[in-house]
């Protein structure tokens, strides 16, 4: 959703750069996980959630002042879903699916079929919101970016609640 209302003209091709970069890296973190095994899995999760926090408070922020950073002279904020902005969102997102990975083995799943399915669930659930989020985008107008800014940290902040980061 965010990464569309970023987009001003026909978000076809940020749809699919989109949801292939999420589904790809839902896709492999669980198999990175499975690989690492349990003990890797345990040594990351004290600081995995940090790490995420980390990632999108930094581009939400990005957003966040685009957003309200308003003068003629500026120009109007490229997607954020382009190069390193869409890695490092695809990489946040999908940190959790590393420790998932981990339990493939003990819930007797297939790591490849599994990987696979939730790859293409989650390609199949973010081209459709890049859309969603373009029209969105298009209707809240120069508030998009700030609500996606919000959004992208709200989503950090939720990481670290749910890791009981603080206790």
């Amino acid at each position: 959703l965010c990464q569309g209302a970023a987009v001003k003209a026909a978000p076809h091709r940020t749809a699919l750069t989109v949801g292939l970069s999420f589904g790809l890296a839902q896709g492999i973190a669980p198999l990175l996980g499975f690989a690492a095994g349990i003990l890797f899995s345990a040594a990351v999760a004290a600081f995995d959630h940090w790490i995420a926090f980390g990632i999108l408070s930094f581009l939400g922020a990005k957003l966040l002042r685009e957003g309200l950073t308003e003068g003629p002279e500026d120009k109007p904020p490229a997607s954020p879903a382009l190069g390193w902005a869409l890695f490092g969102l695809a990489v946040a997102t999908s940190i959790d699916a590393v420790a998932a990975g981990v339990t493939f083995d003990a819930m007797g799943l297939a790591p490849l079929g599994t990987a696979a399915i939730i790859g293409f669930t989650t390609m199949v659930v973010c081209v459709p919101a890049v859309y969603l989020g373009q029209r969105l985008g298009t209707a809240l107008g120069g508030k998009a970016e700030v609500i996606g800014g919000l959004a992208l940290i709200g989503l950090g902040i939720k990481t670290l609640l749910d890791h009981h980061a603080f206790g």
